[in-house]
This record gives structure tokens, C-alpha cells and sequence, in this order.
């Protein structure tokens, strides 16, 4: 037979274990006995397996019936730790390894098992064949077990420290008691705490209240703790009242230690609980009680994990009412810094809105204001000081009253935010404020604004298109004293019947990460598609961008809408005005002129009024330093003819020229007297209004009304 025909099969787990061992009866022997270690040598050849006596005593093999062939002992094994063994001898024979070590469980009469330790070497001829294994088998079940409960031991206390870490980051963001009892109840809130249920009470005005519940239905736990004082028969009041925690390892031995909760056993959807009273700074503030679908023996190691679990929440909830009774005190200040109620006005509908932030002490430096001035007009401001704390609404506060004031005097706007900036500049203070402010003069439209390092307003106009006017600014208030610039330069707006103004501070704009063009771009989107109304168009704001960029900014937001003048039935009207740097503006009035006498069934009147239109607004916008706003009103009688006006700022009036077959320009008037049944110019505060009448002449037998005198 050849060599290679006399190497071990490694698959074949009846060739490879033991052999000869080295001197039985030696004392070394008597040693490995008393240790429960035996020895053995393995002949690869002979394919015979030799064991000292104390080695049989150990893998469980009578030594006066034992034949010395392996297949003896791998017999006993079990499939799968003979498969193991059997890959461990391979694995070395194979890879050319000089020895193997591996622990096999091997059965024992009795129906006991036994962990037992082989560690071999493995004999090689010159030419590197395999032909000897010796070793020693030993009794491993202690040290297996001892490791077994070390690992135990080790994946309890991994267990523990994830259930803290985790409690303790979610509770660490945790600002408010609403944040507190979000984050034990809320997704993942019950795994964090490894419970399958809970019930959290706190002690208010002498009474204990539970406040949140999580887990299977507890309504059991909500009637037992709910209202009035503290009831010592109950677990929750008494771990309060007592200060102690209580472990209860059975629904039985709860109503034994508490017989008032007998009634309610049969409703509880647990096995065990534990009773904690939530202490901080030596003051308890509530009790915790965690749930569990099993019974628990509450061991040591779990009593404490449990104490832990309560104290971690105990001092995430004394912060936490600590900040909502400064956030209440706070927002207390700003809201009574804050006018009480608006006033209401006449010929439109203002609306107001505050929002305190979702984050911080949820108090800021924003505020409003509509300010009663002399002749029938009116102020309106928004305006931020910077920071978010109490300071910051304190001068908010003064420098709301002081503005107030100095609109009230009469002062034009410019001279308001220059007296503001330094009355805030002599406050001592580093904060500085950005405000918007108007004038508003309903009757006639006219709106004076300026801003002082603020947003400019958005105009919504009658078509639904939605404007930003460039309204000149100076730097924020307080800033500029200090900078020796109190320059606020008046801008002029008209807003006419029907066209809404928005004032608005940054919270309602600026998204996290993105440009703040982006939320100026979402408002505007928004003022067009949003209802009419001031009151409505305010919510649908405050609901579709505050709550949607979950601002953690306060803010303030006023809506001022001019009444609509849509004339009668049978005289219908409507206003449009168009904004000299509006590139657009001429062609949308045109198209808005068409489509009005489309709807009114006047359409073959429809030619003449748009020339008309376009010939008026293109003398306003090359001719003038403004905007214009464009009348177009049906005259019912005495027959039924269009009257369109155009009004300017400008106190100078177009005068008749003669101009030449080459000029391009002065054919204006002559125009008018061509395509109108009449025209005239009359004088509009400090401006004028260009109007002119289309339709058919005055009915036979009744002449028409003179022309008013022609300049």
C-alpha cells in the first residue's frame, strides 16, 4: 500500500481522536485524573484510538468495554458536535497545522451533558505525513458555564447602557414637559425604555395627574392616578407620597400591596410593573410607573436600571417645567407689549397675526402696529428686534411705544423711523431693529412707506397678481444713529380698490437651507392664490408657510385690504394700477380693459378703449416720476357709454400741440378728440386724472352735457 494510500480520510470521523497514553500510572496521570483530565494517542495507521482511564471517565466510556477504535467515542456525539469535531481534526490534518483545540458537548449517562475540551498535536513522518495525534481531554462544563454567564452578563450590560444612551439623547432635546412626554411615548419611546407600557403623573397644585400614557390601553391606570390628591392606596400616588420606589413582580402582588386596585385587575393588560417616584434637587415632581407583558423578578441590576430610567427623566422634566414657566412669564411680557386689539378702519379690513417660535423660549422681538393718524389716515408697521429672549421684547416693547408716538405727532414717515432709530440708539443697548412703516390715506389710495433694513411689502392686485415694489430703504434702527445715516427715503404707492397689502417679518420666509428669495418667492405665491379676505388671507398664510417651514423664528404679519369698488350691476367698475417699473403692467391693463367690455357685452367699444388706455399710461409712464392707477367704469345713462380715467401723482397738465407730418409725438389729445365722445382733466390731490368717454353720442333730442373746460 502506498503512502498516500495509508493518509486518514478527513471525513471520516472514526480516524481521528485519540491515541496511546504516555505513562498510566505515573503521577502525572494521577494529577490529570483528579482534574478530570485524561490523555490520549491517536494511530492514524493502525486507525486505533488509545485512553488512559481518566480520559474514558471524562467523554463518558466505560474503560473495561471500550475497544480503542474511534468510532467508540464519535458514536456518542451528537450529529452536529461530530460534524464540529470532525471539522476541527480535518481542518489541521489538511492545512498542514501542527495542533487543534475544540470543545464538544458530549452526552453522559443520566441524560446529563458535558462540555468537554480536546487539545491535541498532530505527529508528522519526514515527509510531512500525518500519522500520530496525541492530546489531552478535559471537563470543560465549569468553565463553559462561568463563560456562558460572563456573556450573559456582558450583553445585560450592553443591554442596560443602550437603554440609557438612548433615553438619555431622545430626552436630551426634550425643551418643554409636552417634548418630555413626546419623546416616552412618541415612535420608539416604549424600546427605548424596554417596556411594554408606562404611565407618567405629575404633582400640580397638590394634585397628582397623569399626563401621559403609553402601551397596551391603560385607561385602567388614567382612572386609578387621575385628579385630586395624592391617594396613598394607590401605586402611583404612593410612590410619590413615599418617596420609594415599588417592584411588583404579578398583578397578584400588586392587589395585595394595594387591595383599591382589585377592581381594576382584570383590565390590566400586565404582569409586573415598577412604581417610581420622580425626584430632582430634592423635590419629587410626579411618579413613573413602567409596565411589562412578563413577570419580572426585578433583580438587582434591574432595580437599578429602573432608578436610573427615573432619575434621567425626573431631571429632564424639572428642566423642562422650569423653561415653560419662564416661557410663560415671557410670552406673558410680549403679548402684553402687544396692541390689545386693532382698530377698525374705514373703506378696508386689516388683519393682524403673531406667531411665537416652536423653539427657544418661544418669545422674540417682532411685533405690529396700526396707529391712528389726523384726517382719516392711519399707520401700519411690522418690525424685529434682534434676539429671542425677554431683552429683545423688552425693547421691543419701548421702541413699539416710542414709534407710536412719533407717528401719532404727525411727523411724515422718513422723520418717524429717523426719531425711532435714535430713541432706540439711547436706549444702551447693542440691539439693533428693522421695521416697516406706511401712511395710509384710504380715501384716495395713496400709501407713503419706508423701511428701515426690513422686507418691502407685497401688493396683491385685482387680477391676482402679486407685486413687490421697490421701496427705497435706510439702514435697521439704532444701526444708523450709530453710523450718523438717518436717512430714510418715502416712497409713494397707490393701492386701489380691491388690492391688498402684506407686511410681513422674516420667520414667515426664511426656510432652513434655502436662500431666503425662495420664501419671499413661496409668500408672493401664496398672497395670489389665497382667499380674499384680510382675516383669511392672514390664515391661510400663517398655515401654509410658518407651520410649513417649522420656523424656529417668531412672527409677525399684517394684511391691509382696501374695499372693493366694483360699482352696480348695471354700472360695473373696476381699478388697476400700473407700476412704472412694471415692464409688464401696460400689456396687462390692455388685456384687462378687452376682457371687462367682453363681460359686460360691451366688445365693439373694446378697439377704441384699449387705444385709448395705451395712449393715457404710456404719457403717465414716460412723462412722470410715478405709477398710474387705471378707472374703467360703465355710465348707464343717459346712454350707456365706457368712462376710463387715469390718474398720476404729477401736477402737470398735457397741453395741445400742433405737431408736424414727421413729429413723433403730440398727437395725444388730438387722439382724444377723435376716438371719445369727451374727455377732460381734473385735479386729484396732488396729482391729476386724465378721463375720457367711449360709446355712442347722446340720444336724438337730448344733448349731451358740455365738456368740462379744456387746458
Amino acid at each position: 500500500m502506498s503512502d498516500h494510500d495509508r493518509q486518514p480520510s478527513t471525513h471520516a470521523a472514526s480516524r481521528r481522536l485519540i491515541g496511546k497514553p504516555p505513562g498510566r500510572g505515573s503521577a502525572t496521570a494521577e494529577r490529570l485524573a483528579m482534574n478530570r483530565t485524561g490523555s490520549f494517542e491517536w494511530d492514524l495507521d493502525a486507525g486505533t484510538l488509545d485512553i488512559d482511564d481518566a480520559g474514558l471517565l471524562v467523554v463518558g466510556l466505560d474503560p473495561v468495554s471500550f475497544d480503542s477504535r474511534p468510532e467508540s467515542l464519535m458514536e456518542r456525539l451528537d450529529p452536529s458536535e461530530r460534524a464540529r469535531l470532525d471539522e476541527a481534526v480535518g481542518d489541521a490534518i489538511e492545512s498542514g497545522r501542527s495542533s487543534y483545540s475544540v470543545h464538544v458537548r458530549v452526552p453522559l449517562d443520566g441524560g446529563r451533558d458535558q462540555w468537554t475540551h480536546v487539545q491535541a498535536r498532530v505527529l508528522r513522518d519526514d515527509d510531512e505525513r500525518p500519522h500520530r495525534v496525541v492530546g489531552v481531554v478535559r471537563d470543560a462544563t465549569a468553565e463553559v458555564a462561568h463563560t456562558a454567564f460572563l456573556l450573559d452578563l456582558e450583553k445585560w450590560r450592553q443591554r442596560q447602557t443602550s437603554i440609557v444612551e438612548r433615553t438619555t439623547s431622545a430626552l436630551s432635546r426634550a425643551v418643554t414637559v409636552d417634548d418630555v412626554t413626546a419623546a416616552l411615548t412618541g415612535p420608539g419611546g416604549l424600546a427605548r425604555l424596554d417596556a411594554d407600557g408606562l404611565a407618567l403623573a405629575l404633582v400640580d397644585n397638590a394634585a397628582l395627574n397623569v399626563i401621559a400614557l403609553s402601551g397596551d390601553p391603560l385607561e385602567a391606570i388614567a382612572e386609578l392616578g387621575s385628579g385630586g390628591e395624592p391617594d396613598r392606596s394607590l401605586p402611583l400616588a404612593d410612590a410619590v407620597l413615599s418617596g420609594r420606589p415599588r417592584f411588583l413582580s404579578s398583578v397578584s402582588a400588586l392587589v395585595q400591596r394595594y387591595p383599591a386596585v382589585a377592581p381594576y385587575a382584570d383590565r390590566l393588560d400586565f404582569r409586573s410593573a415598577a412604581y417610581l417616584p420622580l425626584v430632582a434637587q430634592a423635590r419629587t415632581l410626579g411618579s413613573l410607573a413602567l409596565y411589562y407583558r412578563e413577570p419580572t423578578a426585578f433583580h438587582a441590576d434591574e432595580r437599578n436600571l429602573c432608578l436610573g430610567l427615573a432619575a434621567i427623566v425626573a431631571q429632564s422634566l424639572q428642566r423642562a417645567k422650569l423653561f415653560d414657566e419662564e416661557r410663560e412669564f415671557a410670552t406673558g411680557l410680549q403679548s402684553a407689549m402687544l396692541p390689545r386689539r386693532i382698530q377698525e378702519i374705514r373703506g378696508g379690513e386689516i388683519a393682524v397675526r403673531y406667531h411665537a417660535a416652536w423653539s427657544g423660549r418661544q418669545v422674540g422681538g417682532d411685533w405690529y402696529d396700526v396707529i391712528a393718524l389726523p384726517k382719516g389716515r392711519f399707520g401700519v408697521v411690522v418690525g424685529d428686534v434682534e434676539g429671542h429672549d425677554t431683552h429683545a421684547a423688552a425693547i421691543m416693547g419701548q421702541l413699539r411705544i416710542a414709534l407710536r408716538a412719533y407717528a401719532g405727532e404727525g411727523h411724515p414717515p422718513s422723520t418717524v423711523l429717523a426719531r425711532a432709530s435714535r430713541f432706540l440708539a439711547e436706549l444702551d443697548t447693542e440691539r439693533f431693529a428693522t421695521c416697516a412703516y406706511a401712511q395710509v390715506d384710504l380715501a384716495s389710495g395713496t400709501v407713503r412707506a419706508v423701511r428701515a433694513g426690513h422686507f418691502g411689502p407685497l401688493i396683491r392686485h385685482m387680477d391676482g397678481r402679486v407685486g413687490s415694489p421697490q421701496v427705497r430703504g435706510g439702514l435697521p434702527l439704532g444701526l444708523s444713529t450709530a453710523l450718523g445715516d438717518e436717512e430714510y427715503p418715502e416712497t409713494r404707492l397707490d393701492l386701489v380698490p380691491g388690492e391688498t397689502l402684506v407686511l410681513y417679518t422674516d420667520g414667515l420666509v426664511e426656510e432652513p437651507g434655502a436662500d431666503v428669495d425662495v420664501g419671499v418667492r413661496a409668500l408672493a405665491h401664496e398672497v395670489s392664490a389665497g382667499p380674499e379676505g384680510a382675516q383669511a388671507l392672514a390664515d391661510h398664510l400663517s398655515d401654509r408657510l410658518w407651520e410649513r417651514w417649522g420656523s424656529g423664528d417668531d412672527v409677525a404679519l399684517l394684511v391691509l385690504r382696501r374695499h372693493p369698488d366694483p360699482g352696480s350691476p348695471r354700472a360695473p367698475r373696476l381699478h388697476q394700477y400700473v407700476h412704472q417699473a412694471d415692464p409688464e403692467g401696460l400689456s396687462d391693463a390692455r388685456t384687462m380693459v378687452r376682457q371687462a367690455l367682453c363681460d359686460w357685452g360691451m366688445a365693439e367699444l373694446a378697439d377704441d378703449t384699449e387705444l385709448v388706455t395705451d395712449e393715457l399710461l404710456v404719457n403717465v409712464l414716460l412723462h412722470t416720476e410715478g405709477g398710474a392707477v387705471l378707472t374703467l367704469e360703465v355710465l348707464p345713462e343717459p346712454v350707456r357709454r365706457v368712462r376710463l380715467s387715469v390718474q398720476d401723482r404729477s401736477s402737470v397738465w398735457p397741453r395741445r400741440r400742433s405737431p408736424g407730418e414727421t413729429a413723433t409725438s403730440g398727437r395725444g389729445l388730438l387722439l382724444l378728440d377723435a376716438v371719445t365722445v369727451r374727455w377732460g382733466i381734473e385735479p386729484r390731490g396732488e396729482g391729476k386724472a386724465v378721463w375720457c368717454e367711449i360709446g355712442p353720442s347722446a340720444s336724438p333730442g337730448r344733448p349731451a352735457a358740455p365738456p368740462p373746460a379744456r387746458i
